[in-house]
């Protein structure tokens, strides 16, 4: 383990974990910084799609984490401190005293994505996501039912964003996607690998409990309120969810779960 102890807050080393939140919204040119014992246990397994940079934990961390530190490679330091050290650096408490830096990986093209699926695999297609605990929940929902990756479109948030990654408990950090296709193209794009193509909407007439899943199938979702565009649902198959109680919708990361577990769970896999 590449060990480094710190104990000034100004330490030049450390420069990339300051000021976390403000500089989550500037963005981090190519890089990340994700936070806490899970995800960071998926960035350092071969799992992670995601190269670990470096790490920075509070002192009281350092032995329940020695496992997991000692997967990194030899070259990502360990940064170590006192936990009023830690906050300092980062600028708010860090309770959960675990801080990593991560490279994100080259984005794949979406044919290049798509001609290197298997024969029978379920898509999730993101449109205008723009609430990143909901889209953390789509990639740990995508992972947990074994999707084998998302497409989002360029009104979606950054999935490596902070907050998404610890919502997707790492899953962000090993689930293939697509970024900034347009929904049209999406549609365009699976139907020519024989996909078929489902909307998840409210308005739907048939409801997902009575689809029967083609081998290759595909899920769009919207954002909660406006949901799928009139256009792109008129180009795939609508579906709904049954409710009860005058509910006509639900949130969008546990549309995705529901829909998700019928597609996975109904001859699929």
């Amino acid at each position: 383990m590449n060990l480094i102890r710190v104990s000034d807050a100004a330490d030049a080393r450390i420069s990339a974990f300051r000021d976390v939140k403000e500089r989550d919204l500037t963005g981090r040119q190519g890089l990340f910084v994700a936070e806490g014992e899970v995800v960071l246990r998926v960035l350092a397994s071969p799992a992670s799609r995601c190269a670990p940079v470096a790490v920075l934990i509070a002192e009281k961390r350092l032995e329940g984490l020695r496992d997991a530190l000692e997967r990194l490679p030899q070259d990502v330091p360990v940064h170590t401190a006192p936990q009023d050290v830690l906050d300092a650096i980062a600028g708010f408490h860090l309770h959960r005293g675990i801080l990593a830096l991560g490279r994100k990986p080259e984005p794949p093209g979406l044919e290049a994505f798509l001609a290197g699926l298997p024969e029978r695999a379920v898509v999730v297609g993101a449109c205008g996501i723009g609430n990143h605990d909901n889209m953390g929940g789509l990639f740990r929902n995508a992972a947990a039912f074994g999707a084998a990756g998302l497409l989002l479109d360029a009104t979606c948030c950054d999935p490596f964003y902070r907050k998404a990654i610890r919502v997707s408990v790492g899953a962000a950090l090993r689930t293939p996607f697509v970024e900034g296709v347009t929904a049209s193209a999406m549609v365009d794009a699976l139907e020519a690998r024989g996909f078929e193509v489902l909307a998840l909407t409210p308005s739907a007439t048939e409801m997902l409990s009575q689809l029967k899943p083609a081998p290759r199938t595909a899920i769009l979702l919207g954002s909660e309120g406006p949901g799928l565009p009139a256009e792109v649902i008129a180009r795939c198959r609508p579906l709904a969810i049954r409710m009860s109680g005058g509910f006509d919708s639900l949130n969008v990361a546990t549309t995705s779960a529901v829909a998700l577990h019928h597609l996975t769970t109904s001859g699929m896999a």
